[in-house]
């Protein structure tokens, strides 16, 4: 296999703290900017909304564990965004080491609830749920000195064949 040159690949971070009234529109205004500059304007609605969701996730539930709290500090959201030829990673790091709620996955399909497919919603993860129907992957791990990475995949191949002509 040949190697891709170093031009093919794309990165950038962004910190942000939870207790800024904007952290979320910020995370998405920034993914936005980065996909259309990379030409990736076809992805980049699915992509701003499971942003939106991970970073409104640590926003609203991330406790940063006792080694990483600071007394009266703010909470530490990174958000990554690579992307390698034919992928599109996004990580959402926080500073919680417990783990996200990802949804197991289906137990009925939409198709046979019918009227009553909103009862079918979990009461809790519907983020996470929101993100995996969206990117073709999920998964989370562990960061060295504590906290978490919640990270999706888009395969920008599969993508790209999706659209319309």
């Amino acid at each position: 296999m040949e190697a891709a040159p170093a031009s093919a690949g794309h990165f950038r971070a962004l910190t942000l703290f939870a207790e800024s009234t904007d952290t979320v529109r910020v995370a998405r205004d920034m993914v936005r900017s980065c996909l259309q500059d990379w030409g990736l304007g076809h992805v980049v609605e699915d992509v701003r909304l499971v942003v939106s969701e991970l970073v409104g996730n640590v926003v609203h539930h991330a406790v940063p564990d006792s080694c990483l709290a600071r007394p009266g500090g703010d909470r530490r959201v990174d958000v990554l965004v690579k992307m390698w030829p034919n992928w599109l990673f996004i990580g959402v790091v926080d500073e919680d080491s417990s783990p996200p709620d990802l949804p197991a996955g289906e137990f009925l399909s939409p198709e046979l609830a019918g009227d009553f497919a909103e009862a079918l919603l979990p009461d809790r993860g519907r983020g996470l749920l929101i993100a995996q129907r969206l990117a073709d992957a999920v998964w989370w791990s562990p960061e060295e000195l504590g906290g978490k990475t919640v990270w999706c995949r888009f395969d920008l191949d599969r993508v790209a064949d999706e659209r319309p002509v």
